[in-house]
């Protein structure tokens, strides 16, 4: 198993830590003739770069600037390998060596030391959400393959801090403070930012991403259903510690007649509702696809914590350096790139092109 690649067929390889030089990745298996550009990857790369999401937004300021290195010829993909380059400009790595021998609680040094009896301690290495930069490039190349096939994904956060949206616009998200899905509630969510950064805590929150245009029968049954690949690539992304298809959890409270979704004629569009989140039995319903991720609160915080030494110590740990109060809105473009990198997969393995 490799665990740095993503995908079975339309593939995404990283590598690259938070305080190296660059992060880099490989795109295997994208057909031929897409047409890509530099400045369609940039596009997506500057919704999730550091720096945004006013006050929750970290100090560090990295331009995230890709050059795409390969299988691109002419504004098109040849079917060759895309390798593509991010370089790190704003590496602050002292910041790192006071707590190099001490294991920030929430964080995974701990079980990083124990995994290969060392570790990367400059901002968590591999474990550092800098890596998803590379899945952002990866969903953009998969954006457009599956674009002029019809399929489009969008984003939005739905609850922030406990605070919930109270209505849904997907369109307008991106264009909004923290891609919020309820235009209104902004300001409520910088209030919630300003209070919990002042007292050195950090947030939470939920991000829905739905998939429009995806095609009843994408999917394959039992030990590679869609909604299972789908939990598995969000899952898959450091900060997120839940996920919930169509009705999710809410669907534990109701009775069978109500979670049903009622069928009125033949189609995806002859469903009364959508409580399946366009999957059923493991295989796209042809509905919209609705995921959502519960994010948890930052790890690295200001206030002091009891944790121990790597030589199993008491020690005491206020951690430092400049990280997001909130791994929202920077965390959305994230999650909707693994939403385009698993259908992109499950497109080329229905035998599609």
């Amino acid at each position: 198993m490799d665990a740095n690649t993503f995908g079975k067929l339309f593939r995404l390889t990283t590598c690259g830590e938070s305080h190296g030089p660059a992060l880099a990745g490989i795109v295997d298996g994208c057909l031929p003739g897409v047409p890509l550009s530099e400045e369609a990857v940039q596009a997506e790369l500057d919704r999730r770069k550091p720096g945004q999401g006013g006050p929750a937004a970290t100090a560090r300021r990295e331009q995230d600037k890709v050059r795409l290195i390969s299988g691109v010829f002419e504004g098109e993909t040849t079917g060759a390998p895309i390798g593509f380059v991010i370089e790190n400009t704003d590496q602050r790595s002292t910041d790192y060596c006071a707590i190099k021998d001490i294991f920030r609680p929430g964080h995974g040094d701990m079980t990083y030391q124990a995994k290969y009896g060392r570790r990367d301690y400059r901002g968590g290495g591999r474990a550092s959400g800098r890596e998803t930069a590379c899945r952002v490039a990866g969903g953009a190349i998969a954006a457009a393959m599956l674009g002029p096939r019809g399929i489009s994904v969008l984003a939005q956060t739905v609850e922030l801090g406990g605070l919930a949206a109270g209505s849904r616009d997907p369109e307008g998200a991106l264009g909004r403070p923290y891609f919020a899905a309820d235009p209104g509630i902004a300001d409520a969510w910088d209030k919630r930012v300003r209070a919990v950064k002042a007292e050195g805590e950090t947030l939470g929150g939920v991000v829905e991403v739905i998939a429009r245009g995806v095609p009843a029968g994408l999917g394959e049954p039992v030990f590679d259903k869609l909604d299972a690949r789908l939990a598995y690539a969000l899952m898959g992304v450091g900060a997120v510690k839940g996920v919930e298809i169509g009705s999710g959890f809410f669907a534990a409270k109701l009775l069978g007649g109500e979670n049903n979704d009622a069928m009125l004629c033949a189609g995806p569009n002859g469903f009364a509702s959508n409580n399946a989140g366009g999957v059923l039995a493991g295989i796209a319903s042809g509905q919209e696809l609705v995921v959502r991720a519960a994010v948890k609160p930052i790890a690295s915080i200001s206030k002091p914590q009891r944790t121990v030494t790597k030589n199993g110590e008491p020690a005491t740990v206020a951690v430092g350096g400049r990280h997001d109060i909130c791994a929202i809105p920077r965390i959305v473009p994230v999650l909707r790139a693994m939403v385009l990198l698993t259908l992109a997969d499950f497109w080329l393995l229905s035998g599609r092109r």
